[in-house]
């Protein structure tokens, strides 16, 4: 019997990117702390402050911002890593301080296949000379409901070719709508 499988759109921020206090909203962990605003409609001008400075001096390294040949070097690797665990990714992008990724994976826990995904790409940026942590930790993964979502996530990563990311897509051949 086949093991059925699931699309999903995941997010990961490269180290230090986001923290607690940032001025465009930010979420605890499991929400334990109720956090005004969001980055939609961020918290007002300066109420977490401290929060962010604390935030910053606790980091063992500067935060990451990917340049352009990195971003090249950190996707490739995602995309090889995750085709290796037979994931099928439909689109990739992966901008200064964060990667989507829209991947079909076998119906198990996303997070493991990810986690090897990072871990590839850290060794493989390592071996070119990146120095340091290369991701922060956890990610978000979204499972996708319906073609409507995958349609829109397919895009959204897609644009993100506009701020200088570093984009990749599986080609999609047009639908032919006359077909059942």
């Amino acid at each position: 019997m086949s093991q059925s499988r699931v699309w999903f759109h995941i997010i990961i921020s490269t180290y230090g990117s986001w923290l607690p206090g940032d001025p465009r909203g930010f979420r605890t962990r499991h929400h334990r702390e109720h956090v005004e605003g969001d980055y939609r409609n961020p918290p007002a001008d300066g109420i977490y402050d401290q929060r962010l400075e604390q935030s910053r001096q606790e980091l063992k390294q500067p935060a990451v911002t990917l340049t352009p040949q990195w971003r090249e070097v950190v996707g490739k690797a995602l995309l090889e890593r995750l085709q290796q665990q037979h994931g099928r990714v439909l689109a990739i992008a992966c901008a200064a301080q964060h990667s989507h990724i829209q991947v079909q994976l076998p119906n198990v826990d996303a997070r493991k296949p990810v986690g090897i995904a990072k871990k590839h790409a850290t060794f493989v940026a390592h071996a070119a000379g990146f120095t340091g942590q290369l991701w922060s930790a956890r990610g978000k993964i979204v499972r996708i409901r319906d073609v409507a979502h995958q349609r829109n996530v397919y895009r959204y990563i897609l644009d993100h070719a506009r701020e200088g990311a570093w984009v990749w897509s599986e080609v999609i051949p047009p639908r032919d709508e006359t077909q059942g």
